[in-house]
């Protein structure tokens, strides 16, 4: 007599890694003096930079969807080059974005960046309110209809009341989509009044303690974030030991709903370099 056949296993969860870093345009930070005695890298074209943007490709290629703050659009403190570009053909992702905020004339220019493994359907580029302009956020639209995916990158400021005005904008922008992620230097805690009014806002949240990340050396505040909506699920997240910049990245594993199972996997038809 046969056995009865073993049933199937149930197929893997649909999962999307994410990555989010603060770059400082490739710079290294070992100690707050360094801000102060390596000042002058932060303008000029410093030996290491391209090391270190090697050293960071290495990380981003165990990532689906990478989020980049403060990465130079191509200037003189980077040789021209823009970092957004170069860390996505180090790194093999076949699409890159980027959103240049803040310019002082030709010797330095900050962007927000994204590196992706599938093509985005939409791109979007959102200046942040605030006293001093320079702030942007990076809105990005994966799939279509009740199939999409929005990821927003942001560099928030260091004031709390500017804070509170840009989360108030972003809160705006995303209300109307159900599945959403939220990555970048938010430069506050989870904690924070203006944190807790966005989330209260929307359907984001905070997944559990965030990691600390900054300072890099030697972390004691989590000020970088991975927020998502309610449906996504966050199954790991972590700060990645690469203390490079003056902030660790910080990564996360999170879990797509079935509808927006599609996502997980990049189209296998086109690995054409595209730039939005």
């Amino acid at each position: 007599m046969n056995s009865p056949p073993a049933p199937a296993a149930p197929p893997p969860p649909a999962q999307l890694r994410l990555l989010s870093c603060n770059i400082l345009a490739g710079g290294s930070m070992r100690r707050y003096r360094d801000y102060v005695t390596r000042g002058l890298h932060h303008v000029l074209p410093a030996a290491g930079k391209r090391a270190n943007l090697d050293g960071l490709a290495r990380v981003c290629a165990d990532f689906d969807v990478v989020a980049l703050q403060e990465a130079d659009a191509g200037s003189l403190r980077s040789g021209f080059l823009n970092q957004t570009q170069y860390l996505a053909e180090a790194a093999g992702f076949p699409f890159w974005s980027h959103q240049p905020n803040r310019r002082v004339s030709r010797i330095a220019s900050s962007s927000n960046g994204l590196l992706a493994r599938r093509q985005p359907d939409e791109v979007l580029a959102y200046p942040l309110p605030g006293r001093i302009p320079g702030r942007g956020a990076l809105w990005v639209r994966f799939g279509r209809g009740d199939r999409e995916l929005v990821v927003v990158i942001a560099h928030l400021s260091l004031g709390q009341q500017a804070r509170m005005r840009q989360l108030d904008f972003l809160a705006e922008l995303i209300s109307s989509h159900p599945h959403t992620v939220l990555m970048g230097d938010l430069n506050t805690t989870a904690q924070s009044p203006e944190l807790r009014r966005f989330c209260e806002r929307t359907t984001l949240a905070v997944p559990g303690d965030p990691p600390l990340t900054f300072p890099s050396w030697r972390p004691n505040r989590a000020i970088d974030h991975i927020l998502v909506s309610h449906g996504l699920v966050v199954d790991d997240l972590w700060a990645v030991p690469h203390p490079v910049s003056d902030h660790l990245p910080i990564a996360a594993t999170i879990r797509l709903p079935e509808p927006l199972s599609d996502l997980a996997a990049p189209p296998v038809d086109d690995t054409r370099l595209a730039a939005s």
